[in-house]
């Protein structure tokens, strides 16, 4: 038996596949921002302005300005295609929020680490989680105006990535930046899944 398709009565309209994807990355790299910029239904968001408890908690440098923070998730859906659809969850960045992460993670086939090249330390952690899930992930910077450019393999060099995890440019404010780099997610997280189907 074929357990890859599933019989439909004559007629029927097959429904299209869904995707869970995570967007992480450190505080203000642009998760909303990205998770925004590309669902097609208004995202749902669990923003708090940022106040003086966080003083000495949450690290702006780099990132003056903002002044609100995700404490829970974003949520946003994109249509591909007729048979595709990815529903996107944009995790928080701080460490006290990190308790969510495990929960958001279920199911996910892969996962969007945002990096900002003037914090990019701040990538580390969300490298090692996923890395220690064996979940697949790429690396996409985001190019914040004024921030020094890298080439791509002084970035997967400086985050020590194995060869395979792909690392690209985008503008997290783009629709169609974003929707590239998610389905370059899509296309790698497949690859890997063939790779280990072919193994066993």
């Amino acid at each position: 038996m074929d357990y890859g398709h599933s019989e439909r009565p004559s007629g029927a309209v097959a429904l299209p596949t869904a995707i869970k994807i995570l967007v992480a990355g450190g505080f203000g790299v642009g998760k909303t921002t990205l998770v925004g910029a590309v669902s097609e239904t208004r995202p749902l968001r669990t923003e708090e302005v940022l106040t003086e408890s966080g003083v000495g908690i949450d690290d702006l440098s780099g990132v003056e300005a903002k002044r609100t923070t995700t404490v829970a998730m974003d949520f946003g859906r994109i249509t591909i295609s007729d048979d595709l659809v990815l529903y996107l969850f944009g995790t928080p960045g701080q460490d006290r929020f990190w308790f969510v992460w495990d929960e958001l993670a279920l199911g996910a086939i892969g996962a969007v680490v945002l990096a900002d090249t003037r914090r990019l330390a701040d990538c580390f952690p969300s490298i090692d989680y996923f890395e220690g899930r064996g979940t697949p992930f790429l690396v996409a910077v985001n190019c914040f105006e004024g921030a020094r450019q890298y080439r791509l393999d002084e970035v997967q060099a400086a985050l020590n990535l194995d060869p395979e995890v792909p690392v690209l440019l985008c503008d997290a404010r783009q629709r169609e930046s974003a929707k590239e780099v998610l389905i370059t997610l899509v296309e790698h997280a497949m690859k890997l899944r063939e790779a280990r189907r072919s193994a066993d």
